[in-house]
């Protein structure tokens, strides 16, 4: 379980978002929220991307600022529109990824082939699709023995195929491992086959449920 306490992300003296006290025991949340409310900056500090204020902790002690390395080891996420070097293949990046997060050879198999990713493997990223890029940074984030798995607008330029994949995915982490997942997207998540925990609400720079 991850434990949010006192947090806020500022930008100078401008207050994106707060949020007093919250704890997100395994399952799937979906965070909601108007364009620009504040989801992406509030997933990019949970993950380390971006420094913010509070406390950060799993039920283990592990915080963001006193365990940055264990603490990032233990939160994967995909970006909604997510850019790689255009230099480098989907197989460099996963098995850059895959030796930081501890992943092994056969997982990072396993997860890239699930997507159809290993169709493209030796292709640069300059040369992919936004599908196929959104492919790889869904595969990236399910490396590794995650605590948290962070997903900004997954299903954006994904097909159907894709999807069944990522639910099916979603599901096993969350039933066999204890996966946290957090979701944002503006398609109706509750017509697909995923079971909710719960929803919560981006406004008026807080987070709160229902």
């Amino acid at each position: 379980m991850l434990t949010i306490e006192n947090f806020s992300k500022r930008y100078g003296d401008t207050l994106v978002l707060t949020v007093r006290h919250l704890e997100l025991a395994p399952g799937v949340y979906w965070i909601k929220g108007e364009n620009g409310s504040g989801k992406t900056t509030f997933f990019r500090s949970l993950s380390g991307l971006l420094p913010c204020e509070g406390k950060l902790s799993f039920d283990d002690g592990v915080t963001l600022h006193h365990h940055p390395l264990e603490y990032r080891r233990r939160v994967n996420y995909s970006e909604a529109e997510p850019l790689y070097p255009e230099f480098l293949t989907a197989k460099e990046l996963t098995r850059f990824i895959g030796k930081t997060k501890g992943a092994s050879l056969q997982q990072q198999d396993d997860v890239t082939r699930a997507f159809g990713i290993d169709q493209f493997f030796e292709k640069p990223c300059g040369a992919c699709s936004s599908g196929m890029m959104k492919k790889i940074s869904l595969a990236l984030a399910f490396l590794g023995t995650p605590r948290i798995i962070i997903l900004d607008e997954p299903l954006i330029t994904l097909d159907e195929a894709s999807r069944h994949v990522l639910t099916n995915l979603i599901q096993t982490f969350r039933d066999q491992f204890n996966v946290t997942f957090l979701l944002s997207s503006h398609q109706l998540l509750e017509s697909s086959s995923l079971v909710l925990n719960d929803v919560l609400h981006v406004r008026d720079k807080t987070l709160a449920r229902a």
